[in-house]
């Protein structure tokens, strides 16, 4: 029997011995379509030859590739775990022909590989063609031999593959095998009929091959293409259970490795009970989905495909916790992860680490919500069950949400075993009416007005930084009007500008417009917002402006100039940090001001000082080979074809603008920069730290800033050493030698405190009554902190044997009170109930376990009322 790994082999070998060139699977962050979210399909990465605008490499390809289907009309996770052969990750087995074989090639070669070279059996093998496929029918039947009751027609919903509305098209061929009746899983349902495309798992498609001749026009019509494709696709699951002779996809040898992982860690056996199989299941599953994912630079965030990974992680915790696994588990069956996929897709090895590492924090965070999300939940179960209601309101389900960070499908499978729905509608509601209140917490100050023009303002600035223009709309207070006097605030449009709108993280310009009267307007903002608008904001201060006045505009020189170096020092800084943390670096959010550049970008863990520093002196290397910047339009499949960086989200338009900095940084940007990056100067970062889950941010200064700020440094270590009468060389010693002192200081506090506390030890022993045969000390002690005071407790203790200790300790504005109870008592009093109940007393709160708790408090002046209630809580119990 193949293991898995040998059944992809087997199938690559098979089709580079015909003559196929075999590629490495696409990453699935598709690289040249950031409209769509995954890499969902085999064909996503030849899309373009399709289409036409790109060259085949090679006419003959086969390939493995990764794929994820968890969104749009390509979503499985509802049934993950359900039954036994959905996934939301899967590697899908094809060939491919660019205008060179066609359907009797591909009919030949599947039929050898699983019948020949695979050897399945004939007699459980049909094949199915499109409805009016006359030439797939006949190959088939003189091809493979099948019986021609065995070669089904089927039609457009079956039978035939389009792209999409439009575009490239045609007919397609399966292969099923029939599994035999004991595979058949509706038995139970009356009148039904075990069939080919039909809706039980007796007859499973095995291979898909689609015969790509048509275009498919806007008439809905099709025309014939001037060459003829051939795209098939296997999936490796499913095959692979067939050659292994299991019925389930996840009883295969790569499969059951993970469960295997998952049983070991939770101590308990897959097989035995289907509650606990389908979360064993929904492990395998996730654990490669998210270890995929992560190899491919996505890092778990709040929105589009790191929102995916986060659901996907927190997902497979909650079944972690059906397991009884309530500590971060699925980083270690990540390992498990790469050691079964490593080979066949490196990348797993490369990044490992980072994958269980991003695991790991992703987990660790959801810890801390989980269980008293759950909580909650289990209460608003309880109360529907009481009530005998079957929907949850999308109020708790938001809560859930907002609160505790559960995606809306982890409630709905949870609630799906108790047979309650979510009220989606009203939970909908709800984030919409939060999406709204966060876009007018964005608005407020922005003074946006809305405005109709006829054409797009002309952007004529990254060439010169003056012009004249015409002033077609003039705005003040909102308002649009015909002229504005001296002293208004106004937002002026012009047919074109040399001013650079803020977008893409660069601020705007600043300048001046003036009138051929001589009036002048000062312009302290440019924004942009919508690609064919363009605002300049500012005031009017001599004169007036007025629509169809002729004005020319000028960019203040300075300040471009010292934004462009910060932009071309932020693209330089990207391609670093590629290089020296990793490609799965991308730009997550920046900002590109004069005065210095923020860069936010997808990596998780601090970033050490000693490697900050090699970035930082990459950056400068980089600056001081004075490298040409060349800038040009092209395509956008063009520019990608060429390396340039583009990422999901962004919009971008059929021609798109190219930055290249040498050889080293290449991008999609519509920013302005220098010419040649010495003209940077010096690349000095100031900042490193994290701004979300798996999002660092660095920020930094260049040129005159960077300047600046080293001058800066160097005028604050002389004062340094002057304060300590020291030379700047010799400051940091001194500093040193302080702290020590300091440290030994503190040390001698700490020891005198306690020595302190134990001689208050007999005082307190003094203190000790008898409550029902219990020794009771309830005291107030002299200023100590939280530890000093536990450790008197629990001296305090040990001197009774057995009893009852509460001790509080009030400073200036803040009180420490700590309850030990020995353990022959814990079940009278609980310390953890009595500190609860007293430490709202003194403005505060805490808790803990029945034999020592432990609060603080903001109110020194009621720690007798706070000892009497202690007194009065014991006498009662």
């Amino acid at each position: 029997m193949m293991t898995g790994n040998e059944v992809r082999k087997s199938f690559l070998d098979f089709f580079a011995n015909k003559g196929h060139t075999i590629v490495r699977s696409a990453p699935l962050v598709p690289e040249k379509d950031p409209t769509l979210l995954f890499t969902n399909a085999g064909m996503v990465q030849f899309k373009n030859i399709f289409l036409g605008v790109e060259k085949p490499q090679s006419k003959r390809v086969a390939d493995a590739q990764k794929c994820i289907r968890i969104s749009g009309k390509h979503n499985d996770l509802e049934a993950v775990g359900r039954d036994t052969y959905h996934h939301t990750f899967f590697e899908m087995l094809g060939n491919w022909s660019f205008g060179d074989y066609y359907k009797k090639e591909a009919i030949e070669w599947a039929w050898e590989l699983l019948t020949k070279v695979w050897e399945l059996p004939v007699d459980k093998l049909w094949a199915t063609v499109y409805k009016n496929d006359d030439e797939a029918e006949r190959l088939w039947l003189q091809i493979s031999g099948l019986p021609k009751e065995r070669v089904l027609r089927f039609g457009e919903k079956d039978n035939f593959w389009e792209m999409g509305e439009t575009g490239p098209c045609g007919p397609c061929s399966e292969i099923h095998l029939d599994r035999g009746p004991a595979a058949c899983d509706m038995k139970d349902v009356a009148g039904h009929t075990c069939r080919v495309n039909g809706d039980c798992a007796r007859y499973i498609e095995l291979w898909n091959l689609v015969f790509i001749q048509y275009n498919r026009k806007d008439d809905r019509s099709l025309e014939d293409l001037p060459a003829k494709h051939v795209d098939t696709g296997m999936g490796f699951e499913r095959i692979t259970a067939v050659l292994q002779g299991v019925l389930s996809n996840y009883d295969i040898d790569t499969m059951r490795g993970l469960i295997a992982t998952a049983e070991k860690l939770a101590g308990k056996k897959y097989g035995v009970d289907e509650t606990t199989d389908i979360s064993f299941r929904v492990i395998a599953d996730h654990s490669r989905a998210v270890s995929f994912l992560i190899a491919d630079g996505v890092t778990p965030s709040n929105e589009g495909r790191g929102y995916v990974l986060r659901r996907l992680l927190r997902r497979a915790a909650r079944h972690g916790r059906i397991l009884g696994l309530t500590e971060p588990f699925l980083h270690k069956v990540s390992h498990t992860v790469v050691e079964i996929m490593g080979d066949a897709y490196p990348e797993l090895r490369q990044n490992e680490q980072r994958i269980a590492e991003v695991i790991r924090i992703e987990e660790e965070r959801f810890a801390e919500t989980l269980e008293k999300g759950l909580g909650l939940l289990e209460e608003a179960v309880a109360e529907l069950k009481r009530g005998k209601r079957q929907m949850l309101s999308g109020d708790v389900a938001f809560k859930l949400y907002d609160t505790y960070g559960f995606p809306l499908d982890l409630t709905e499978d949870i609630l799906r075993n108790e047979g309650i729905l979510v009220d989606v509608g009203g939970f909908e509601r709800l984030m919409e009416e939060q999406r709204t209140r966060a876009r007018e917490a964005r608005e407020v100050g922005q003074g946006e007005t809305k405005i109709a023009l006829d054409r797009p303002v002309r952007f004529v600035g990254y060439d010169r930084l003056e012009g004249e223009s015409e002033v077609l709309a003039i705005f003040a207070g909102g308002e649009g009007r015909p002229e504005a006097g001296e002293g208004m605030e106004v937002e002026l449009i012009t047919a074109e500008t040399p001013f650079y709108g803020e977008s893409g993280g660069q601020l705007g310009d600043r300048g001046t417009v003036r009138t051929a009267r001589g009036d002048l307007i000062e312009i302290a903002d440019t924004q942009r917002p919508t690609p064919q608008l363009v605002i300049h904001r500012g005031k009017v201060v001599k004169g007036r402006v007025q629509v169809g006045d002729k004005v020319g505009l000028a960019v203040d020189a300075n300040y471009r100039r010292r934004t462009a170096l910060n932009h071309s020092a932020t693209h330089i800084l990207h391609s670093v940090l590629r290089e020296e943390l990793g490609q799965h670096v991308h730009q997550a959010g920046s900002l590109v001001a004069p005065d210095r550049l923020r860069f936010d970008f997808s990596h998780t863990g601090s970033i050490g000082d000693e490697k900050l520093a090699d970035i930082e002196q990459r950056v400068n290397e980089r600056i001081r080979v004075d490298a040409d910047v060349k800038i040009e339009e092209t395509s956008y499949d063009e520019a990608v074809k060429r390396g340039a960086l583009a990422f999901f989200g962004d919009k971008y338009g059929d021609v798109v603008r190219v930055v290249k900095i040498g050889d080293f940084s290449t991008e999609l940007c519509g920013g302005t920069h220098v010419h040649r990056s010495g003209e940077i100067g010096v690349f000095k970062l100031q900042t490193e730290g994290g701004v979300a889950a798996g999002v660092r941010r660095v920020e930094a200064v260049t040129g005159e800033g960077a300047l600046d700020l080293m001058r800066t440094y160097e005028q604050r270590l002389k004062e340094i050493g002057a304060m300590l009468r020291a030379g700047p060389d010799d400051a940091v010693e001194r500093v040193k030698r302080l702290l020590q002192q300091q440290r030994d200081l503190e040390r001698e506090i700490e020891s005198l405190r306690g020595q302190h506390g134990k001689n208050q030890l007999p005082e307190l022993l003094a203190k000790k009554q008898q409550v029902d045969g219990a020794s009771i000390v309830v005291s107030k002690v002299d200023k100590l902190d939280a530890n000093q005071l536990r450790e008197l407790a629990d001296q305090v203790k040990d001197k009774l044997g057995s009893g009852v200790v509460f001790l509080v300790s009030a400073g200036d504005t803040n009180v420490s009170m700590v309850a030990s109870v020995s353990k022959d008592l814990t079940s009278r009093f609980h310390a953890g109930n009595i500190v609860k109940q007293v430490a709202p007393i003194v403005g505060g709160g805490g808790g803990g376990r029945p034999d020592f708790a432990q609060a603080g408090g903001k109110d020194p002046s009621r720690v007798d009322q706070a000892l009497d209630k202690v007194r009065e809580i014991v006498k009662a119990t």
